[in-house]
This record gives structure tokens, sequence and C-alpha cells, in this order.
């Protein structure tokens, strides 16, 4: 017993398989997340070191110099790139795309090793870090208050980062700007010189004082106690009592050589927000999270949050990617429909027989739901690439079940019953609709073993597009010659009594015919005139041909987010207050050309965090960017 046979005489069975098909695509089409792109890895690792107080040159000649010279001989490196700036290094390795970065990640930090004893004192530890499309903010908001300036960092971060930390599928919370607590000891060197001292006794003595120590434990009865003594200090006047020697038999504390000042840390980056200080609030999503699951958590959180905030600070949503995402997403998914729905009234009018063309259209959504249970297998989301590859995949599905429901019918139409017509109709195509099934995979599999970010972006698409195809097929000699023995009938019943309908099929048959008859006359030309067919046929080719050199290429489409963002910059060495006051100005430009901006902002200067270094971003005290 063949497939089509099985189907016609397992009617049943077979509709309980699709159900269990159609069950299992939409279990996994609401279990799959959400976003713009496949989630892409760059090949490439950035060791970063913080040096703090150094200059840039010192920081080239002392740090980034020995780090890139031990790492340049890390197996597959394709290229190095370095950042030398003031307190901090960033060596880039860039490596090969088909590179294992777990491996070479581990090659690296063996050999920093080797280099941390070159490295000065007081530099920090090398940092590795790896960069994934998914470390790149969800969501940016600006926080700006006006009486609460000066605490504005602790609020924000006790009562708005922490608790969004917590929300499912936020992978990590980051600050720009504002003003961080700093404690300020200001020594005076006249008094440590007239009481004998020396600053680095001092600073260990100071070091010492601000620990926890665990002293052990006690045995009392039956119970075991955890002894520990905190010696942090919690104020400022603690560490004004600090004893750091002794004179003329006399305590010398802190207060009587230096100043201990509860104060802030340098400003390094200045932010604004619709003209008001403040800072900016970055929200990361985790790998493999919902986008737009974690962009609403996320929203709702900070409407709910806000309300325990003081009145003069104000939360606004800058940039929110999600937007962005759930736009292309539905732009394409209403693609998808629509042609769908198309391709169903194309086959509704070339047929012209209702029964027909709903056994071809439910070859398309079978065909894809199926696709997005392999999809959950393979861990892909749904984004642009994957709706794509079922745009495309829309128009192919249904050809197998086109060739197999026109012979049937024509088995059905020179007499033979439904249920025989199903099973030899689809028989003798069976072997034809294999073989034009399998030349649509051929074309799509190479593309499965393209290596580099082509691959990444791509090899979803040809898996999605050969996995439906593939259904298709299964579909076309199971589903469809099923259904055509339960609904297909003989010609002279294909109509009801409507004389309407018998006139729009009589006029359409004129049509066909008469399409038909063109055709055959200019197919008759053709084989007469086989020179002239064959040089048209190349002049076409070669005329189109040559207009590639004409058209531009680039990799991916540019998109309108509605965002515009400006940076500049100034000469090197300008003071970020100089910096500032351009932005401000700036700022004012933006609003009175762009009336229709929501929010403004300006970022100017250098964040303290080498991460955005390490990512791309220009940073220093000369530049700026602007946004709105």
């Amino acid at each position: 017993m063949n497939l089509p046979e099985f189907s016609v005489r397992r009617f049943v069975s077979v509709i309980m398989i699709f159900l269990g098909i159609l069950v299992l695509g939409l279990v996994s089409l609401v279990s799959l997340s959400t976003d713009l792109l496949p989630e892409i890895e760059i090949p490439a690792i950035s060791i970063i070191t913080i040096y703090p107080g150094a200059a840039a040159e010192d920081v080239e000649s002392k740090v980034t110099k020995p780090i890139e010279d031990v790492i340049s001989t890390v197996s597959n490196l394709d290229d190095l790139e370095s950042v030398s700036r003031e307190n901090m290094s960033v060596v880039t390795a860039l490596f090969d795309f088909e590179t294992n970065l777990d491996e070479a990640s581990n090659d690296i930090r063996d050999l920093l090793e080797l280099v941390k004893r070159d490295l000065p004192d007081d530099a920090d530890d090398p940092i590795l870090f790896k960069l994934n499309t998914s470390m790149f903010p969800i969501l940016v908001f600006g926080v700006t208050a006006d009486e609460n300036y000066g605490g504005l960092y602790h609020l924000i971060d006790e009562r708005i980062a922490d608790p969004l930390k917590r929300v499912p599928g936020v992978g990590a919370v980051q600050f720009l700007g504002g003003m961080e607590r700093q404690i300020r000891i200001e020594f005076d060197p006249a008094k440590i010189e007239a009481y004998g001292l020396n600053l680095s006794v001092i600073l260990g003595t100071v070091a010492a004082e601000n620990l926890d120590m665990p002293i052990g434990n006690i045995k009392m009865n039956q119970t075991e106690y955890i002894v520990r003594v905190p010696g942090e200090f919690t104020e400022p006047k603690q560490i004004e009592q600090v004893i750091v020697g002794v004179y003329s038999g006399r305590p010398i504390h802190l207060k009587d050589v230096a100043t201990v000042e509860d104060s802030f840390k340098e400003k390094t980056l200045d932010i604004r927000t619709n003209g008001e200080n403040g800072l900016i609030l970055l929200v990361q999503k985790q790998s493999g999270a919902n986008n737009v699951e974690v962009a609403n958590l996320v929203r709702n959180e900070v409407k709910r949050l806000s309300n325990t905030l003081p009145d003069d600070v104000l939360i606004s949503e800058i940039f929110d990617t999600s937007v962005f995402t759930k736009r292309s997403l539905n732009n394409m998914t209403e693609a998808v429909v629509v042609g769908g729905i198309i391709v169903i009234l194309v086959i509704l009018g070339f047929l012209r027989h209702v029964r027909a063309s709903l056994i071809i259209s439910l070859t398309i959504p079978f065909s894809l739901i199926i696709a997005f249970f392999f999809f959950f297998l393979f861990e892909y989301t749904i984004n642009m690439v994957s709706l794509m590859s079922l745009a495309i995949a829309v128009g192919i599905v249904v050809d197998n079940a086109i060739v197999v429901l026109e012979n049937i019918t024509r088995h059905i139409e020179t007499g033979s019953r439904p249920r025989e017509a199903s099973v030899y109709g689809t028989s003798e195509v069976g072997m034809a609709v294999v073989a034009s099934t399998l030349t649509i995979v051929a074309v799509f599999a190479p593309m499965l073993f393209a290596s580099g970010l082509v691959g990444i972006m791509f090899q979803q698409l040809a898996a999605a597009v050969i996995i439906t195809v593939l259904a298709s097929l299964f579909a076309s000699l199971t589903l469809t010659p099923a259904l055509a023995s339960r609904l297909m009938y003989k010609a002279n019943n294909k109509f009801s009594k409507s004389s309407l309908l018998k006139r729009a099929h009589k006029t359409s048959e004129r049509w066909f015919n008469a399409v038909e008859g063109k055709y055959a006359t200019l197919l008759s030309w053709a084989l007469r005139n086989k020179k002239k067919t064959l040089l048209v046929t190349v002049v076409v080719f070669l005329g189109t041909g040559g207009l590639v050199p004409f058209l531009s290429t680039e990799f991916i489409p540019q998109g309108d987010t509605g965002d515009i963002q400006i940076e500049y910059e100034m000469a090197p060495g300008t003071r970020m207050e100089t910096a500032a006051a351009v932005a401000h100005e700036l700022e004012q430009v933006f609003r009175d050309s762009i009336p229709e901006a929501i929010h403004v902002f300006t970022r100017v200067g250098q964040s303290s965090q080498a991460f955005s270094v390490a990512i791309g971003q220009a940073g220093g005290t000369h530049k700026g960017l602007i946004g709105a």
C-alpha cells in the first residue's frame, strides 16, 4: 500500500496526523521568542584593562603594547585592534566566524596570566568581554530631577535598577551619567610632614580599618555560633577617627592630617534629557529572551516604580527597540497573510472550483505551521529572516498540491470515481512532484553550509524554506488525495444550478481558451524559428546582466526607526564643560528644527565603563551626541 492509497483508505488517521501537526505548530509558535534579527555572536573578544589615573600614552606603552604582543600569538586570529585612552585600555582580537570563541577565550586567558606580571601594579586585572547582539539595550530611559539631582544616582540604583534586574528576561541594567557618591580624603602635606608620617602607611591603615573580619566560631552547649567583627565604615565621621600614627605619645587621627568629605565622583559624562540634567538607564535582555515580552514587562514595572519616587523625579522612555521590532514583524506577518490570501484567490480564479481551491488552500497553513515546530527544536526566533522565509515559501508550497489535484480532476472528468481517481492521479505524478520538490531543496541546501555572518543570517531562511517545502510535499501526497476523495465530484456536479455561476464559468473558459490559443501560436512560432528564439533569449540575458554593475549593494536594507542622532567632535583636549555647552546649543536647534521630537537627549564626555568602548561607541571629553 503506497502513501496516496493509505491516505484515501485511512482518511480519519490522516486528519488526526495533520491535527497533531497543527497542535505542535501552534504550541511551538506560542513558545517562540521574537526579535528583529537572528542572534549574532560577533567573533571578537575584547580585553579591557583599567589603569586609574594614567594618561593615554602611559596606557599604550605600559598596558596595551604588552597585551598586544602576547595576544598576537593566538591561533585563528584574523586581526588585532586596540584603543588606548585615559584610564583604560581595550584590545580587541578579531577571529574567523568558524572559530570556537570558548576555546579562544581560554587561550587568551592563559596568555594573560603570562603578561600580568609585566603590567603596572596599580592597574586592574584584565577583563575578557565577548560581544553578542543580545547585549545591546532594548530600552533606554532618561531620568531627570530638579531638587534631588545629587542623590539621583543612588535613588535610581536602589528603587529602580535593583527591582528591574529581577524582571524575567532582564539581563543587566546599567547607568550612564549621574552623580555617584564618593568619600574624598584630602591630605595636608605640611601636617603629614610635621607629624613625621608616611602617606602610603596612612592609606594602608585606613584600608585595613575598613574590613569585616570573620574571627572564628563559639560553641555553647549544643549550638555553634559564627563570630564576625563588622569593621566597614558606615559614615565619614568614623573615617576621621582612624588612628594613623603616634606623635609625642599622643595618637594622631586622620582628621588631624586630612579632611574627609562626603561628596561625589568627578563628573566625566554629561547627560541631559529634555533640557534637564540627569542620567540614562540602559536595560539589556537575556540571551534568547523575548524582546517584545521583556520590553513590555520592563515598561510596566517602570510605571509602577515611578509612583514610589519623589515628585520632581521624571522617567522618560527615550528608545525602545521592541517598537521597531513589533512594527517590522507586524508588517512582515501582514505580508505573509496577504500573500497567502492572494495565492488562494489566484488558485480559485484559475481552478474555478471552490472545493478544489479549499483543498489546495489547506496545504498552506499545514505546511507553514510545521516550520514553527522545527524553529522551536533548533532554538530559532521569530524574526525578519524567519518571516521572510515563510513569505517566500507561501507561493511554493501550493505547487505540489496543484499538480496532484489537477491530475485527480482529470481522472474524475474522464469518468473515474473520486476515490480511485485520488489514488491513481496522485501515484501518476508522485515521482514528478518529488523531483520538483527536491530541486527546490537543492537550491536552498547549500545555504545551510554558508559560513560567516551570511551563514548566521541565512541558514535559518534556508532551513525554513526546506522544511516548509518538504512539508508541502508530504501534504500533497497525503492530505490532498484524502480530501479529494471526499470532496471532489464529477464535472457536471461542479457548479450549483445558479445561472450566474454557469455564465461566469463559460466566460472565464473562453478567456482561458483564448490565452491558451495565443500561447500555442507563440510556441509554434518559437519552434519554427529556433535561432531567433535563442538569439532573443541571449540578448535579454546579456541585457539584464549588463545592468548589474549599475546596481548598488548592501548587506541589510536600511531601516527607518524614527530616531535621529548626530555626533560631533571638538578639538582634542577640550574640556567636557565646553563640549557640553555646545551640546546645549545644538539641543535647542533640535527642538526648533524638529517640533515632532518627543524627547531630546544629549551625551557629552566618556563613561567610566570601558564596555562602551569595546562595542565601538565613541567617547572622550571633546565628543558629544544629540538624539531625538
